[in-house]
């Protein structure tokens, strides 16, 4: 049986903590699906088009990745898909809650999909999209916390290249 995960996010833009957290649930799962969801609480920076392009370019070498987008219910797109994991980051204590209430609801819409948490790897455990795209804002250096392609969108976004 092949095994299956999803990783859920935003990913206004990809950084390399969400790379970090890909790379270690690709190593451990057969297959795993990075799904661009469609939070409509937020207002992105990259369509979700131009979002699922810069995680299938940062992605490529890493064979067992599929991206995707959805809209709705994880847990519908990972029983569409075949899945019986969710792959989280947690970056620090203070995503525990939040997570644990998402995983508590997607275990009562279906018991048989596990959410496994993956810590970030220190060195990404303050980073998040929003912080990035900030920086990238104002033109700062930005080499640190992004692949080389999303650094480029993003400056080209803001007006800087």
């Amino acid at each position: 049986m092949t095994k299956i995960a999803v990783v859920p996010g935003s990913f206004d833009p990809v950084t390399f903590g969400h790379l970090d957290i890909i790379k270690r649930g690709a190593s451990v799962f057969d297959e795993i699906h990075v799904v661009v969801l469609n939070n409509s609480s937020k207002k992105p920076l990259f369509s979700i088009e131009e979002r699922m392009d810069l995680i299938r370019e940062v992605t490529a070498k890493l064979p067992n990745v599929r991206v995707d987008s959805f809209s709705g219910l994880l847990v519908e797109y990972a029983k569409s898909v075949n899945a019986h994991a969710i792959v989280r980051g947690l970056r620090a204590v203070s995503d525990f809650e939040y997570e644990m209430q998402i995983t508590s609801m997607n275990r009562v819409l279906d018991d048989n999909i596990e959410t496994f948490f993956i810590m970030t790897n220190n060195q990404y455990s303050f980073l998040s999209s929003s912080i990035v795209k900030e920086v990238a804002k104002y033109g700062g250096d930005i080499s640190e916390l992004v692949p080389k392609p999303v650094e480029t969108a993003l400056k080209m976004k803001f007006g800087f290249e």
